[in-house]
């Protein structure tokens, strides 16, 4: 055991206390200084708070093309008047028709992940900045995509967005800075009539830039492109549409795009006369906010559902086999301020390996906006153009009783 004299305790306590109180100012500075950068910083903070991202509710892009004076002309003599009319088309918008062919990552035996060739379309340049629309479906999974011109180059292109409630997908290429390219207007789908003409260009079976024709067959026809996903107001056509068409411009006779070619009914794969393009106000609307704000924002009603079916109704003594149960209503959310109710009573649904809890009590949803909702394909169909904000009629069956409230949709 080590001993100290009491001069030597002395000092040491001496030093403590000098040492303690040089730490004790030195922290109360440190406290002062951080203190002071807290208050000077507070405002900055509540500003980066209350910053959010910002989205246009209505696109405000606006595309680029080509310029009049671009308009290719061609010797006209010795055609008929719907000669002339095809001939001149074609003529001015072949060169806007690209050909999209994609790589994917596939799995060999040893696990080792390698690309292999994907899927092909179509696509039409809609802005001299390289933008192209085309479907979701022809670069879905694509690890590589290249956008072939009517010149024979080819580019590397990337997704700057893609929807699949549309199906309408953008995909942007860099031409050369001495590269004017040619582009196709989008013309106005809403006063289309049965009967017209209209004229398809694309790439089936990889033969590049072929024109077919015919007539609108008819118009707003819902089509179920997954399971969850109805398009509705397509295009039907009997325009041959086969593989390597979809993506590609449905024009009408002045060469505006006023569908975008999707898809075919057909027991076969190949054209059956039965072809469907989603329309251009559509396609227009998508792209522009893909390319506007990268994604498409759609207002929904803050609760959640399960799909009738003749099972759940028959247990729950509903009136109807079809429509969006409720189940649950965000609490002080749009849905429950504006009365839509959700279920009480808690069963279990299905078999025993794959059962789930759903609560039985709450509204059905029949429509939305004077659309009919049968299903949740149905339901995201009546909400695919509305935005957060928009107030929809929403009709549900409380008990026997049909009633329609209104409901601002939240993102």
């Amino acid at each position: 055991m080590k001993l100290y004299s009491r001069s030597q305790v002395v000092v040491i306590v001496c030093i403590t206390i000098i040492a303690m109180l040089v730490l004790c100012s030195g922290m109360f500075a440190i406290f002062r200084v951080r203190t002071g950068e807290k208050t000077e910083e507070l405002p900055v903070e509540s500003e980066e708070i209350q910053e959010e991202p910002k989205y246009s509710d209505t696109p405000v892009f606006e595309f680029k093309t080509s310029a009049p004076d671009q308009v290719k002309k061609v010797d006209l003599d010795g055609y008929s008047q719907e000669e002339i009319q095809n001939i001149t088309v074609y003529a001015n918008c072949k060169d806007a028709v690209v050909n999209i062919t994609t790589e994917v990552v596939a799995v060999n035996w040893f696990l080792e992940p390698v690309p292999q060739s994907g899927g092909s379309g179509s696509g039409a340049i809609i802005d001299k900045r390289g933008y192209v629309v085309t479907n979701t479906h022809v670069i879905a999974d694509a690890y590589r995509i290249y956008v072939s011109l009517a010149d024979g180059t080819q580019y590397e292109g990337t997704v700057v967005g893609s929807d699949t409630a549309s199906d309408i997908a953008v995909v942007k290429f860099t031409p050369p800075e001495n590269m004017e390219l040619r582009t196709i207007n989008f013309g106005d789908s809403a006063h289309l009539k049965v009967g017209q003409k209209v004229i398809a260009i694309g790439n089936p079976f990889g033969l590049e830039r072929t024109m077919t024709t015919g007539i609108v067959s008819g118009l707003g026809r819902p089509i179920q492109s997954s399971q969850n996903t109805i398009i509705r107001n397509m295009i039907q056509t009997d325009t041959a549409i086969n593989p390597g068409n979809s993506g590609g411009p449905l024009l009408d006779t002045n060469g505006r795009i006023i569908g975008i070619n999707t898809m075919i009914y057909s027991n076969s794969g190949d054209s059956a006369g039965i072809g469907f393009a989603v329309p251009a106000d559509t396609a227009k609307r998508v792209a522009a906010e893909l390319i506007q704000n990268g994604k498409v924002r759609r207002g929904s009603i803050d609760a959640t559902f399960v799909q009738l079916n003749s099972s759940i109704a028959n247990y729950a003594k509903l009136a109807v086999n079809s429509g969006l149960l409720v189940q649950q209503v965000a609490e002080k959310g749009n849905a429950a301020k504006a009365g839509l109710k959700g279920g009480t009573e808690a069963v279990r649904y299905g078999s025993m390996r794959n059962s789930q809890v759903i609560y039985l009590g709450g509204d059905v949803i029949t429509a939305i906006d004077g659309i009919a909702v049968n299903s949740l394909a149905g339901y995201y169909a009546a909400l695919e153009s509305k935005k957060p904000g928009d107030e929809v009629s929403v009709a549900v069956l409380r008990g026997r009783k049909t009633e329609v409230i209104e409901i601002v949709l939240t993102e």
